[in-house]
């Protein structure tokens, strides 16, 4: 098995260049900035800063399952059982963002599980969740590159979709393909934008609800009487309907979140990433408090969940729930704004994606699980020839073309979904497998640069749950009258996907668990104690009111 610090093929001078300095016995690099643990870390450029990588985790999974799948979850739930799903779904995402934030502020590696997986579990399974997670990223960029086109229909729906694709898409190899602080800087730009969205749209529907709009209606929670906090999912009546689709809301739910686990995955581009991957990963529960679950109670309560345009296909039609509440209060303005940034929300989630999915690709390619030509650097310290074969998935887009674009929309976020939970899944049981050898071989997790809370049981409950989940996911299908193909398809495919891939790479290498003995904690946590990261420095004058990303 491959250790990322001796391997040989890490070792090369970066680029040429010549300020580097190497300790081939500890597989360590030197460059300016000081010691660099993992060879890798100087062939990709550091360029994403502290306030990129907060910022980006702090706003990075706001997009299309906020802004326009929430729709979908209203009209299936009702108000209270999409609030319900949200929640549910967010503080059990805390499990995998924890697992996999302790392990990465141990081994900052490009990749984010896949590498970790490497090493605490099974080669075999960085294999199978690596390629699940490059086929993840690979159905989710044409689904926001569909969902942008679609929300520029709202302005003018005379121009095909086919330019907007096409133009969204350039848009995202051109700012991934040059250095990785221009993807930084506009991601930093975008977060911005949607925070500060976020914040309005709740006071402005704080307005709303309270009868301060145009037409001076009082909301209040009139559609949690009328049509009512819940929804006979299905037609089926009683509680047992309502339930359905209280639990179909967790699909949308998990698409939502999709991605919030991937603040690791450029670790090797981020400077002192055992200090700021934690912080990241600790400001969690608030993203989902005021991003998420605030949000999702204020526009139940604006947007009823029988609301004809949402009824017609939520996230298919030009405008979101968002939208629909501020031109159902009389607001005339707002809407244009909203959609501009639902707009760059639905193209920074893509752009999210892309820089995600091209490093895992990388990584998966250091570590011999992918063509060598994927380990392809330019100048600019970007894996150029992973960026452009994703880039190409997005011409699935143009299946939404010659069908309706809520459909396809639709298709792509329950492959998605599924994916994402397959993901989360494997995040904690690698990290229990991590957990137990660190018992095993008497390492404190004291020692360790971050000692995540609530583990090992947030693990063992968010594996349990996202197998649940993943298991229940299409139950529509199962109901007499309701067989769908594409439903079953997106639902259950990821399964024998996952399967395939593991005991297949098994069969053909003889790759072996990793005992939990033989899991090289302590080798890692040596060079971290080794060579510790610089101190953060002391927050003065105005920069000590910042509390997004300082």
């Amino acid at each position: 098995m491959a250790d990322p610090s001796l391997n040989a093929e890490e070792k090369r001078m970066p680029n040429g260049d010549s300020k580097a300095d190497f300790d081939v016995e500890e597989g360590l690099v030197y460059d300016e900035g000081g010691p660099v643990e993992f060879a890798e870390k100087a062939e990709l450029r550091r360029g994403l800063q502290q306030r990129h990588i907060q910022m980006i985790s702090l706003a990075g999974a706001i997009g299309t399952g906020l802004f326009l799948g929430s729709g979908k979850a209203i009209v299936r739930g009702g108000p209270l059982g999409a609030l319900l799903g949200y929640l549910f779904v967010g503080i059990l995402v805390v499990a995998p963002v924890f697992s996999i934030a302790e392990m990465s502020a141990l081994v900052p590696l490009s990749g984010g599980i896949i590498r970790h997986a490497e090493y605490f579990f099974d080669p075999a399974m960085s294999f199978a969740n690596g390629w699940n997670q490059v086929y993840s990223q690979m159905v989710s960029l044409p689904a926001e590159i569909v969902a942008a086109a679609v929300i520029v229909n709202f302005w003018n729906d005379s121009i095909s979709n086919a330019v907007w694709i096409t133009i969204f898409g350039l848009l995202l190899l051109a700012s991934n393909i040059f250095l990785v602080k221009i993807y930084g800087e506009l991601e930093f730009g975008f977060a911005t934008l949607k925070i500060l969205l976020v914040i309005g749209l709740n006071l402005m529907a704080l307005v709303l609800v309270c009868g301060g709009g145009p037409n001076d209606k009082v909301y209040g929670f009139q559609y949690w009487s009328n049509p009512g906090p819940f929804v006979q999912y299905l037609d089926i009546p009683g509680p047992l309907g309502r339930f359905l689709g209280f639990w179909a809301t967790f699909n949308n739910a998990v698409y939502a979140y999709s991605g919030v686990q991937n603040i690791s995955c450029a670790a090797a581009e981020t400077h002192n990433p055992r200090r700021n991957i934690p912080i990241a990963a600790k400001r969690i529960f608030w993203r989902v408090a005021i991003f998420y679950v605030i949000s999702i109670f204020f526009v139940g309560m604006l947007v009823p969940s029988n609301d004809a345009d949402l009824l017609s296909g939520g996230a298919g039609a030009a405008q979101s729930p968002v939208v629909l509440a501020a031109t159902n209060a009389g607001v005339k303005v707002v809407p244009h704004i909203i959609n501009f940034v639902v707009l760059t929300s639905a193209w920074s989630a893509g752009n999210s994606g892309l820089l995600t999915g091209s490093r895992i690709l990388y990584g998966l390619a250091l570590e011999g699980r992918a063509p060598k030509a994927f380990t392809r650097v330019s100048r600019f310290g970007i894996p150029w020839v992973s960026v452009l074969f994703l880039c190409l998935w997005v011409c699935l887009g143009y299946m939404s073309l010659s069908d309706n674009a809520s459909t396809v929309f639709s298709w792509l976020q329950d492959l998605v979904s599924f994916s994402a939970l397959v993901d989360w899944t494997i995040i904690c049981l690698v990290y229990l497998r991590f957990y137990y050898a660190c018992k095993k071989q008497g390492i404190s997790r004291d020692r360790l640069p971050w000692k995540a809370p609530f583990q090992p049981y947030a693990a063992w409950i968010g594996a349990f749950a996202f197998v649940l989940l993943l298991l229940t996911g299409g139950y529509k299908t199962f109901i007499h009258g309701h067989w769908d193909d594409e439903t079953f398809v997106s639902s259950y495919i990821n399964i024998p996907i996952i399967f395939a891939l593991y005991f297949g790479y098994k069969l053909v290498t003889n790759s072996k668990i990793v005992s939990l003995q033989d899991v090289p904690g302590l080798r890692y946590l040596e060079i971290a104690e080794k060579y510790p990261e610089a101190p953060p420095k002391p927050k003065t004058g105005i920069r000590r009111f910042n509390i997004l990303w300082s």
